[in-house]
């Protein structure tokens, strides 16, 4: 059932509902970084061990990633709207135990409920965004919005966490989350549309424990390349989730009603537009691994110093997705404004290969043209995957789409974050102790207690040793949005951008004549 009409234009009522939509959104990317200057804070107060205060930081993301899937599929069935009111009142109430927690496993526990929530979401927005927008010109400016406050809720979760741990207690990070959901909830009911499929058929739970088996270990494994190295363990995780991912795959072919439909990948460009915003999460994630540690570790900045001079690049971002949208709409072929976001990062990560260790500006200058151009990227990729598939269907595709994300940015912080690390070590004197050789932390930590001019020394060579790091993964970086330019450009050539009749006539398909 749909409420909107379709191929009817979007009013007031609609675009007020847009925005309580982006209260969730923005607290479900923001908490992606809300602990990033939090965790000394939590470690002072609750005393974790080493591997409590890793569960405390990642154990968000990865229930986040393996639910996505999932929560996709049960809101095809169940409603997205009665979805997104259960995960609001999970996340508001996960929010308020995580604040006042009193041990280590009580806020690992509140942070896995978070991710629980957010994984209901997620998908919710983008799909309801689909249900409210039926007209292709407003549903593009509609996604653009979307993908400007994900990608800023990411850089403004850290600069949050950072202000309030100066001036609160660390929950307080928490409890910024309760008044947002209380007003989506008040509001939600009122504003929002219901939306499902008409007829899902019966809900395969064999799929649930396989996509979370092939979708978890892989995340595990690419998170902890990039601090750890290429440890036997990881690549086994990594190859234990493809073996998942196949039987999975096997399932949704062979399964009479599988969570994720085979014929999704028939819609027009829906198999390039999942792949090319893996390539853009990649993108986003591979910087920010280099690009905080610069700032703190290379500048010396302070926490607080490093998240605000962290937020200047996203301020180009507002403007990035609706010049896209508009240049769409005014005729220019998708595939060229995809084509010419890849290349506009890639010359974001062109400009990191040319940074030292006093370069902020040009650092800072970097990270918003490649943040600019990944964005007018995701929100082109997202609003032809999501136009090209049923109203029905709108939560499995949104769920695909913002799995694949997770799986970019973990590869982007594994393959760049190796590249970087494998220069920084070669960069490091031979004669320098263990520790300096893991990161550029360890190193500062160790030239810190050694003689002040050995020490100077050490830390010095470990800082060009990073920046030299920092300047192959540019590189890197560089050549492969630059590929991705002339994949999108290649693939997406044939697909003209989806018209108001288009879209009406998506929508009319049965679920199995995608």
């Amino acid at each position: 059932m749909t409420t909107n009409p379709t191929n009817s234009r979007a009013g007031r009522r609609e675009w007020t509902a847009l925005g309580v939509l982006m209260l969730p959104l923005l607290l479900v990317s923001m908490d992606v970084s809300v602990l990033y200057f939090a965790v000394p804070a939590i470690g002072a107060d609750l005393e974790p061990t080493g591997t409590q205060q890793l569960w405390i930081f990642d154990i968000y993301a990865f229930v986040l990633a393996g639910l996505l899937m999932t929560m996709g599929s049960v809101g095809d069935r169940v409603g997205r709207r009665r979805l997104l009111l259960i995960g609001a009142a999970a996340f508001g109430a996960a929010s308020l135990v995580a604040a006042y927690a009193n041990s280590a496993e009580t806020l690992i526990a509140a942070r896995a409920v978070l991710g629980i929530g957010g994984a209901t979401l997620m998908p919710s927005t983008l799909a309801l965004v689909r249900t409210m927008f039926t007209d292709a010109a407003q549903r593009a400016k509609a996604i653009a919005v979307w993908s400007g406050v994900m990608t800023a809720g990411v850089a403004l979760g850290s600069v949050l966490s950072g202000v309030l741990v100066e001036f609160f207690w660390w929950g307080s990070v928490f409890l910024v989350n309760l008044p947002a959901m209380a007003l989506l909830l008040l509001l939600g009911p009122l504003l929002l549309p219901e939306s499902r499929d008409p007829a899902p058929g019966r809900f395969d739970w064999l799929s649930v424990p396989l996509s979370m088996a092939a979708v978890l270990p892989v995340v595990y494994g690419l998170k902890e390349i990039p601090s750890q190295g290429w440890n036997v363990r990881y690549v086994i995780s990594i190859t234990v989730g493809l073996l998942f991912a196949a039987l999975f795959v096997q399932r949704q072919r062979t399964a009479r009603s599988p969570m994720i439909s085979p014929a999704l990948f028939r819609g027009p460009g829906f198999t390039p537009a999942v792949a090319l915003n893996l390539i853009s999460a990649f993108g986003v994630m591979g910087s920010a691994y280099f690009t905080t540690q610069y700032l703190q570790s290379v500048l010396g900045s302070s926490a607080l110093e490093a998240a605000l001079w962290a937020l200047l690049p996203s301020l180009p971002i507002g403007l990035a997705a609706p010049l896209a949208a508009r240049l769409v709409q005014q005729g220019v072929n998708r595939a060229y404004v995809v084509a010419a976001g890849f290349a506009i990062a890639a010359s974001g990560y062109t400009l990191l290969a040319f940074a030292g260790t006093d370069t902020m500006a040009l650092v800072l200058v970097a990270c918003g043209v490649l943040a600019s151009g990944l964005v007018m990227v995701m929100s082109q990729i997202m609003d032809l995957a999501l136009s090209g598939v049923p109203v029905e269907r709108a939560g499995s595709a949104s769920s695909l789409m913002e799995t694949g994300a997770e799986f970019g940015g973990a590869l982007g912080m594994a393959v760049l974050g190796s590249v970087g690390t494998a220069v920084y070590r070669h960069g490091i004197p031979s004669s320098a102790p263990d520790a300096a050789h893991e990161t550029l932390g360890g190193a500062l930590a160790v030239a810190g207690r050694m003689p002040e001019r050995t020490g100077d020394a050490l830390a010095t060579a470990a800082r060009a040793a990073f920046t030299d790091g920092m300047q192959a993964a540019g590189i890197a970086g560089a050549v492969l949005l630059s590929g991705a330019a002339v994949l999108a450009a290649v693939s997406l050539r044939r697909i003209r951008a989806r018209t108001h009749e288009d879209a009406g006539q998506a929508d009319k398909l049965s679920p199995s004549g995608v």
